[in-house]
């Protein structure tokens, strides 16, 4: 299995995609492969930033059959500030969605906030099967958060907004990330095993992705959390 994860590492490295493997490994050689990509991530001084859950949509769920979410690994290098921006020479083919985050306390939930995740598969058309799409870290590429704040009652259904240069794109609803975000937490937990002190949760996409056009602003917009934003370099 090493030698698929140099194969990703090397799409990363060198933004350029690599065909689908098309291989006969499954979901948990999948995510041992994800954990050497990491680790060479974390071999060159990045540090664990948190996870971040994918498939959290029942249609998502359906499309690729499965019965719950997949999840990867986020790193301090992820990382954008709010307003921030996106090098969009770095990427392959990168796409937007909003997100809702947790910052982790105690293996709690302490805090919550909007989030943008840029997602940005390394293979070739953005296609994949489920064990390649865990292999790749859940396509995850970078992501902003907005300002922290107290958990709101009613988390399970809030009306979220994605603009791209003013313009909204997508409407949707926290209830898309299954049924209420805070059940992505309960599957981070689960999944991950633990989760440290001072770490992000991403919760997954309320809506579909956008591809991140050259030079756009990107802002979401999520009902009693505010809004955050970035800006792709042209």
């Amino acid at each position: 299995m090493t030698d698929y994860a140099a194969r990703l590492d090397a799409a990363l490295l060198t933004h350029t995609a690599v065909p689908q493997f098309k291989a006969g490994f499954d979901v948990t050689a999948a995510y041992a492969i994800q954990q050497d990509v990491v680790a060479r991530r974390v071999a060159r001084g990045e540090r664990i930033a948190g996870i971040k859950l994918g498939l959290t949509s029942e249609a998502k769920m359906r499309q690729m059959g499965v019965h719950e979410a997949i999840w990867g690994r986020l790193t301090d290098a992820m990382k954008i500030p709010d307003g921030g921006t996106v090098e969009l020479a770095k990427r392959i083919h990168p796409k937007v969605e909003p997100e809702v985050a947790f910052l982790v306390k105690g293996g709690t939930i302490a805090s919550i906030a909007p989030a943008i995740e840029v997602i940005d598969s390394r293979y070739l058309g953005f296609k994949f099967t489920l064990p390649e799409v865990i292999a790749d870290n859940t396509s995850a590429a970078a992501f902003v958060v907005g300002a922290w704040q107290p958990v709101p009652d009613g988390v399970e259904d809030l009306g979220v907004l994605m603009e791209i240069n003013g313009r909204s794109a997508e409407k949707g609803n926290t209830s898309a990330i299954l049924g209420d975000p805070r059940r992505a937490f309960d599957d981070a937990l689960r999944l991950a095993g633990k989760l440290e002190d001072g770490w992000i949760v991403l919760a997954g996409a309320a809506t579909a992705a956008l591809p991140l056009p050259a030079g756009a602003t990107v802002q979401v917009t999520v009902e009693k959390l505010g809004s955050v934003s970035l800006r792709a370099s042209s």
